[in-house]
């Protein structure tokens, strides 16, 4: 993993944006990462995200597809 990519400041979207995205590459090109708790993901999330809560996400970066754009909420 390159430690560098973690130094870049992250980009902030909103909805549309966030939308248009998912909709031109197809929810198959993009992985869209939920990091909030798991009763918060069961009480609804955008459908195809996959679930990493953030206390966990240091321990399960190798499950993240690093050829894909990544969205995280």
């Amino acid at each position: 993993m390159k430690w560098l990519q973690f130094l870049r400041p992250a980009d902030s979207i909103d909805y549309q944006k966030t939308k248009e995205i998912i909709d031109d590459a197809g929810p198959d090109e993009v992985t869209i990462l939920d990091v909030r708790q798991p009763n918060e993901y069961k009480n609804g999330h955008i459908p195809g995200a996959k679930l990493v809560p953030l206390p966990e996400l240091p321990d399960r970066l190798l499950e993240i597809d690093r050829e894909k754009p990544v969205l995280v909420y």
